[in-house]
C-alpha cells in the first residue's frame, strides 16, 4: 500500500485552486482600476494634503473667487474653560475612517473640524463663492451673503460649507449644538455674512469692504448662528484629534461675541506665494527662510 505524500490533493482541492485564482484575479482587476484600499488612502492622502498657494490680497480686502483659509484665532483659557486648547486653528475637511471605504472619494468628505495646522493645503483652504450675481474679483462687504466651497483637493466636485437647525437627527456628535457641514448642493444653508467685530460699530460699518486677515464674526443666513469652534470638544478622524467645529453664538456678559467666534480670512503673502500672511507677520522683518540662500557681502 503506498504511503501518503505532500503531492496526493485531499478534500475540496479543486474548490480551493478556484477560489485562490478568483481572489488573484479580483485583486489584479482592483488594483488596475485603483480600487485597493492603500491605493484610495495614498490618492485621499495625496489630495488632502496637497500644498495650496492663496490668493494674494492687493488691496487688503477679501474678493469673491479667492483661495483663502479660515482661521480660529489664539485664544487663551478662559475661567469657564480652562481645559480648552490654545493656538490657532483652521477650518478643515475631516476624514471620517469609515468613509475611506467609499467608492467615490467626496461622498466621504461631509464633515469639518478645527486643526492646528496652519499651512495652505487642499483640505483646509477655500473658496469665497458670489451667491447673490456678484462679479468675481469684487470685494465682499458686511452684512454681504457668499459661500464657502472647498475641493478637499480633488479636482472634478466642490461641496459647500452648509448648516442647519439643531433636530432630533441632526446635531453636533460632541456638543450637541447646531451642525456644520459639507454639502454637494447650493442651498440657503450654505449662505454666510461677515459681521464686524465690535457690535457696537456693527451697524456704521454695514456694507463696507470686509478687510482680510482682520477679526471678523461669521453668521449663518438660515439660522443666524456665527461660525465657532467651543475648543474643549474634540473628535477622533483620521489624521488624529482635531476640535468640533459648530454654529453657536457665544455671548459674554457684554453681549458681545466670545473670541471662539473670532475668525479671519487668511490670504496669501504678496512678497512670497509659497507662505501666508500668518508666517509675514509672526516673523520679523529681515527673516530669512531656512532653505533660502544668502550672498555674502565683502
Amino acid at each position: 500500500m503506498a504511503t501518503y505524500g505532500p503531492g496526493v490533493l485531499i478534500g475540496n482541492w479543486n474548490e480551493d485552486s478556484c477560489l485562490g485564482e478568483d481572489l488573484l484575479r479580483d485583486f489584479l482587476h482592483k488594483r488596475e482600476r485603483g480600487e485597493l484600499l492603500t491605493q484610495k488612502i495614498n490618492r485621499l492622502q495625496d489630495n488632502l494634503l496637497r500644498k495650496i498657494h492663496l490668493s494674494v490680497s492687493k488691496d487688503g480686502f477679501v474678493h469673491f473667487g479667492d483661495t483663502v483659509m479660515l482661521l480660529n484665532t489664539d485664544n487663551k483659557p478662559s475661567v469657564e474653560n480652562p481645559h480648552g486648547v490654545c493656538g490657532s486653528l483652521t477650518l478643515a475637511v475631516n476624514l471620517d475612517e469609515l468613509s475611506i471605504f467609499s467608492p467615490l472619494p467626496l461622498q466621504s468628505l461631509h464633515g469639518v473640524s478645527a486643526i492646528k495646522s496652519v499651512a495652505p493645503v487642499g483640505r483646509n483652504t477655500f473658496c469665497i463663492l458670489s451667491v447673490d450675481g456678484s462679479a468675481l474679483g469684487e470685494p465682499i462687504k458686511y452684512g454681504q451673503t457668499f459661500g464657502l466651497g472647498t475641493t478637499g483637493g480633488f479636482s472634478d466636485q466642490m461641496l459647500y460649507l452648509a448648516s442647519d437647525h439643531k433636530s432630533f437627527i441632526r446635531f453636533a456628535k460632541k456638543s450637541y449644538l447646531q451642525q456644520v457641514f459639507l454639502t454637494d448642493e447650493l442651498s440657503y444653508l450654505t449662505r454666510w455674512q461677515a459681521a464686524f467685530l465690535d457690535p457696537q460699530l456693527r451697524l456704521e460699518h454695514e456694507g463696507f469692504p470686509v478687510p482680510a486677515n482682520s477679526k471678523i464674526i461669521i453668521t449663518h443666513c438660515q439660522t443666524n448662528r456665527s461660525l465657532a469652534v467651543p475648543r474643549n470638544v474634540w473628535t477622533r478622524s483620521y489624521f488624529g484629534r482635531e476640535y468640533e467645529v459648530i454654529c453657536h453664538t457665544f455671548l459674554d456678559t457684554h453681549k458681545a461675541e466670545e473670541d471662539k467666534n473670532y475668525w479671519e480670512i487668511i490670504t496669501g503673502d504678496p512678497s512670497d506665494e509659497a507662505s501666508t500672511m500668518i508666517e509675514r507677520r509672526n516673523h520679523p522683518i529681515g527673516w530669512i527662510r531656512k532653505n533660502e540662500s544668502c550672498e555674502d557681502t565683502e
